[in-house]
């Protein structure tokens, strides 16, 4: 045995660190999947259940391995790998994501996010955390002296496991990520791996020259520290404005003479648009501000009070600021570092305060009641199950007034009769008395509207009869021409069940099958060459 495992403190390092940096790449592997394949409850459970697949894979590799061939080096060869692949996953991550969505697309017609997700994690992350898998039984073998203190050392290794997961559980969430990102964090816990497998060879007294196992990994890391440590995941795109990341969300601005652009992830579009110059935005935010029209208090000196749960970037609080006289608008936004965007960029009014909290946090310790509330905090298939249940619109209605309007961007429209925007349709209809709904031209959104009272289309056509602004009269005379009442059916969504993954990731397959249909068609008539030509 090498000198440096009769140290069992070192063989408990080993041990720490392997579990740290298995937990930081699982967390690691959310944020680069994230931009792709959301970060949805879906996604978690692919991570995680492929996590499990390599870890017990090389727990009964490393078992075997260990008894056959108890030498240590093979061991710390395995860690040497397992950086070198981790270091390596900003480097080519992205790229292996998108050529794997690439051709599942085209062949794939139903589940492509758990299909997609599933393959790009096996390909990615197995590998490396099968190798991770091994360390456990291994030092094992290697730190047992005798049965009779078998359970005392088992029992120390698998708690350095237990603490260096607990805290590459919280680092990378709260330090490293949104300190210097995911590529970095990625990086760095394969650099701690290196430098716990370079101090072993050392102190062994390994011939280099026979072994270059040592050198050549330290090149290879310094080549991926030098191509991944600062790598865009929209990488076919230039000119970002800003990209980043924050606790919750990869973040990209974009921006052109006319407008100003938020994404939170790339395959599936935006999730704000700011225009720079006042006037229509073309966006579901002209349709969202008819609900000031209904919810605004006969008493016409009293400001028209508006709560924007999910503010975003606050184009919606900006549009109305813009419009309206006697407004005031209160945002509440989950990622403090959106908030800061939104003031950075898209130019949110000083006036305009936003609480950073949880929306349904938020409802649940407020005292005050508005005219109007603004849900918009459905993103994609990324819908929190907490902000679409009857007992979340029961709080809503709670702090409306006796007129007030609840007002909802529901951003993936769908003609299928039970999609998520039914449910969530029906759910808000079971809570309040009148329901309409106005799809926008366009794009995939539709803006609901309710109301404890039925007369939110007689408001609004007395406040555009009242109009004078042309922009107003414009934007309000769409809503009103799309305007329809909405007869709930009995798809309820409570706290306790709430499938709203599933049924998003139904319509996302729906919205990929119309979008990838006429390339598929190119391909059976063309093939790969009319494919190519087209692109």
């Amino acid at each position: 045995m090498r000198p440096i495992l009769k140290n069992k403190l070192y063989l408990y390092l080993t041990e720490f660190f392997a579990g740290m940096s298995v937990m930081a790449v699982e967390l690691g592997a959310s944020r680069l999947l994230a931009p792709y394949f959301s970060s949805s409850q879906i996604v978690w459970t692919i991570i995680i259940g492929t996590i499990m697949i390599a870890m017990a894979l090389g727990n009964l590799y490393g078992g075997r391995a260990a008894d056959k061939d108890p030498n240590p080096d093979k061991l710390y060869g395995r860690i040497i790998i397992a950086a070198i692949w981790i270091a390596a996953i900003p480097v080519v991550g992205k790229y292996i994501i998108m050529v794997i969505s690439a051709l599942l697309i085209f062949t794939v017609s139903s589940n492509f996010l758990v299909i997609a997700g599933f393959v790009a994690c096996m390909v990615i992350f197995v590998f490396p955390l099968f190798l991770l898998g091994t360390v456990t039984p291994s030092l094992v073998k290697f730190s047992v002296d005798s049965l009779d203190d078998s359970g005392s050392v088992v029992g120390k290794l698998n708690a350095s496991n237990t603490i260096g997961s607990i805290i590459g559980t919280f680092v990378p969430t709260f330090i490293s990520i949104p300190a210097v990102g995911t590529s970095i964090t990625f990086l760095i816990f394969a650099g701690i791996l290196l430098v716990l497998c370079i101090i072993y060879f050392v102190s062994s007294g390994v011939n280099f020259s026979k072994a270059k196992k040592v050198p050549v990994s330290i090149i290879l890391f310094l080549v991926c520290c030098l191509l991944g440590h600062n790598n865009s995941f929209a990488f076919w795109q230039t000119g970002l404005t800003y990209e980043g990341e924050s606790i919750y969300n990869y973040l990209q601005v974009y921006e052109d003479d006319r407008q100003v652009v938020l994404s939170t992830n790339v395959l599936f579009g935006t999730q704000s648009v700011y225009t720079k110059e006042k006037g229509p935005t073309g966006y579901y935010y002209d349709h969202a501000m008819a609900a000031v029209y209904m919810g605004e208090d006969e008493d016409k000196a009293t400001p028209t009070k508006i709560l924007v749960l999910g503010n975003g970037s606050g184009t919606y609080a900006t549009q109305c600021e813009r419009y309206f006289d006697n407004v005031e608008v209160t945002g509440v936004e989950i990622d403090e570092k959106i908030t800061s965007l939104a003031h950075d960029y898209f130019e949110l009014p000083e006036d305009v305060p936003v609480v950073t909290y949880d929306g349904r946090a938020y409802l649940n310790v407020a005292k005050e009641k508005y005219d109007v509330i603004m849900v918009d905090a459905y993103q994609d298939i990324t819908i929190p199950f907490q902000m679409s249940s009857v007992e979340f619109f029961t709080l809503v209605r709670d702090h409306l007034t006796d007129n007030g309007v609840m007002v909802v961007n529901l951003n993936m429209r769908s003609d299928s009769a039970d999609n998520i925007n039914y449910y969530l349709a029906d759910t808000i209809g079971h809570v309040f008395k009148s329901v309409m709904t106005a799809n926008v031209q366009g794009n995939t959104n539709r803006i609901l509207y309710a109301s404890m009272n039925d007369n939110m289309a007689e408001k609004l056509a007395a406040g555009i009869a009242g109009e004078s602004d042309e922009d107003l009269l414009y934007m309000m005379g769409k809503a009103q021409e799309n305007l329809v009442s909405y007869e709930p059916g009995n798809l309820i969504l409570t706290d306790d069940k709430a499938p709203v993954e599933l049924l998003g990731m139904e319509i996302i397959d729906e919205l990929i099958s119309e979008e990838v249909s006429y390339y598929k068609d190119i391909y059976k008539e063309q093939g790969i060459e009319g494919l190519l030509n087209q692109l």
